[in-house]
């Protein structure tokens, strides 16, 4: 149905508010929280309209006002919805990603359409808990294998104010996110580092697979995602983990050998393009191969780190071959004393598209120390 006038200019205010120092989604929630008496129905209004005006960013008249702009950006969003043949692949790959990415990423039908659906909502839920925690939130789907702790989600609560997620049972993540840790497959009582943890969604993942035997440490260059790791880490009573600050240089932040390592890179984002889609107009090929180098320079850092036997698995979200496959392929070719090793029964490298998965898209790299 189409947006009402509170919702367009409520959207309005939020695409005023957009900066290249407050993203879409830092002005989203800079909004909703300045309106916190709005109903969880009309901020998904909200929300559903900006990032509408974004997948539709190339069909807009950029002299006409915001409002206008929305509306007609959340009717084309509800005609795709309806039939996604509406709009021509010719047409997507012209008007709805930027003229760089052609050169990078293969965009296939499949690709385009999947990045101008809204995406899915997926949790994770804690081995113990995920018989009853599904049951007790309803609207719950499970994930195809081996994601056998990820749900889709389809109901109408606010997922942070229940119960079970102040009780740490689920964490909200995504699917392909979720694949990561199972590509990982730790093993209980190793050692792991999650070399570039964040906030650290795949650092709680590692340690419920590994049933809180073991230890996987967490670094990130920023000491308030740390922070933030270590109140979700006590919610999840996730126990074995330890925290410590790292500037992603040569002089590692810990002398400790690890059975394995995950290197979840800093990196462009394309992969996120259906969650995010304000990043399409804001990314470069600048930004690209600067990620690239960054890159390349982790790799080489985290690896002298690795135990006789230990995993190395470098994550992605995004799809781009500057950061994928030829980030891969050199490192493989500079360090023969690397194996490479097949994850979740694909090979060692696999990219994990949005279309198959309705998820970001990811792509991983794996290799074994000899």
């Amino acid at each position: 149905m189409p947006a009402d006038s509170a919702t367009l200019n409520r959207a309005a205010r939020v695409l005023a508010l957009v900066s290249p120092q407050r993203p879409a989604d830092a002005a989203l929630r800079e909004e909703l929280r300045a309106h916190a008496r709005v109903s969880p129905a009309e901020q998904r209004a909200v929300v559903r309209a900006v990032y509408s005006f974004y997948r539709w960013f190339g069909w807009h008249d950029e002299s006409a006002a915001y409002q206008p702009r929305v509306a007609r950006a959340v009717d084309l969003q509800e005609r795709f919805d309806r039939d996604p043949a509406s709009v021509k692949t010719e047409a997507l790959a012209a008007r709805a990603v930027p003229p760089w990415l052609a050169a990078e990423v293969e965009l296939t039908p499949e690709l385009l359409r999947a990045w101008q659906r809204e995406s899915t909502l997926w949790i994770r839920v804690q081995d113990a808990h995920r018989a009853a925690v599904p049951r007790a939130l309803g609207a719950c789907a499970p994930a195809p294998a081996p994601a056998t702790h990820a749900f889709s989600y389809t109901g109408p609560k606010d997922l942070f104010k229940t119960d079970e997620f102040h009780h740490g049972l689920f964490e909200i993540q995504d699917l392909s996110s979720q694949l990561v840790g199972h590509a990982c497959a730790p093993v209980p009582g190793e050692t792991w580092w999650d070399a570039c943890a964040g906030e650290g969604g795949k650092t709680l993942h590692l340690a419920d697979l590994m049933r809180g035997k073991g230890v996987v440490w967490a670094s990130d260059r920023s000491a308030r995602r740390l922070a933030h790791l270590r109140k979700r880490a006590a919610r999840a009573e996730a126990y074995n983990t330890r925290t410590v600050e790292w500037s992603g240089g040569p002089v590692l932040p810990t002398k400790t050998k690890f059975d394995g390592i995950l290197l979840d890179a800093p990196c462009s984002g394309v992969g996120t393009w259906q969650r995010h889609p304000h990043h399409r107009w804001t990314t470069t090929p600048t930004n690209v191969a600067e990620l690239a180098e960054l890159q390349r320079q982790l790799l080489e850092h985290v690896a002298p780190a690795l135990k006789p036997g230990g995993r190395l698995i470098y994550a992605v979200c995004t799809l781009t071959h500057t950061e994928t496959t030829d980030v891969a392929d050199a490192f493989t070719a500079a360090h023969p004393e690397l194996a490479l090793l097949s994850i979740l029964d694909r090979g060692p490298q696999i990219t994990l598209w949005p279309q198959e998965w309705h998820a970001n898209g990811m792509f991983l790299a794996a290799w074994r120390k000899n």
